[in-house]
């Protein structure tokens, strides 16, 4: 499958990607100033985000969806709320919150204030364009009472049973909207991104919202990864990152797929 891949400004390159041509986009915004990216911090702020997410709205198909994925950032004792707004900022522009999900950190060690209990997730807001036209859940979550027989039933106005319906509980169901995953370098050199999310994130949300041959975009692309589960899952990919060191990885990352 093919990957556009683009260095610079997200902004100015969707300005090349036609209305409504997207199926899915799976990205992850620079979250406050709670990491550096190569000293381009100074590039990010609420005039950016509000832009991009309308820019994400135009080139999204009827039907499609955008996962965001974010967190906050704890301010004088205070966490921002930058997420909440950014996803009332989405609603605004026409996109439906279908679902607020969550990302377990599992891995991270403690991390946050002694004042509060250890912050281990983050958001992830399934935006769509209407009704999204291609949702595939993943049914991993075993049952603890795989192979019970459970019977329900209706009684009539006599009292006698009406309809019984009788089920045995499967091996395994749909899983929640908390989605737990380790988290770390996964071997990579520290200075490969940041922020980096684990592949099997990525993976997970272009299989729930997409299907082969459909199109997947990362306006944050960072060090390729959204791009790289892409090429796995046999998707073509557009991806955007303004750092050229991050740039540069993720087209080795992503060729290397």
């Amino acid at each position: 499958m093919s990957a556009d891949l683009m260095q610079g400004d997200c902004l100015e390159w969707m300005k090349d990607i036609p209305d409504g041509s997207v199926d899915l986009t799976v990205t992850s915004p620079p979250y406050d100033n709670l990491r550096t990216y190569n000293g381009n911090n100074d590039q990010w702020g609420e005039y950016v985000w509000k832009a991009v997410i309308a820019e994400l709205y135009r080139v999204t198909k009827k039907g499609g969806v955008v996962v965001w994925v974010v967190g906050d950032a704890t301010i004088k004792g205070s966490e921002t709320g930058t997420s909440f707004k950014q996803a009332l900022h989405a609603m605004s522009c026409g996109f439906r919150l279908h679902d607020t999900m969550i990302f377990q950190k599992a891995g991270t060690g403690a991390c946050g204030s002694k004042y509060s209990y250890w912050q281990a997730h983050e958001f992830m807001f399934v935006l769509s364009k209407g009704r999204p036209a291609k949702i595939n859940r993943i049914a991993d979550a075993k049952n603890a009472r795989a192979g019970a027989i459970c019977t329900k039933g209706r009684l009539s106005s006599a009292g006698r049973e009406k309809d019984s319906r009788r089920r045995v509980v499967p091996d395994v169901s749909v899983r929640t909207n908390v989605w737990r995953y380790q988290v770390g370098n996964n071997g990579d050199s520290p200075a490969a991104h940041p922020a980096k999310f684990p592949e099997s994130l990525a993976r997970d949300h272009i299989v729930s919202w997409s299907n082969e041959g459909d199109t997947v975009l990362d306006p944050f692309m960072g060090s390729g990864t959204t791009g790289v589960a892409c090429k796995n899952l046999g998707r073509k990919f557009i991806g955007i990152e303004l750092d050229q060191g991050y740039f540069d990885i993720a087209v080795k990352r992503i060729g290397e797929a």
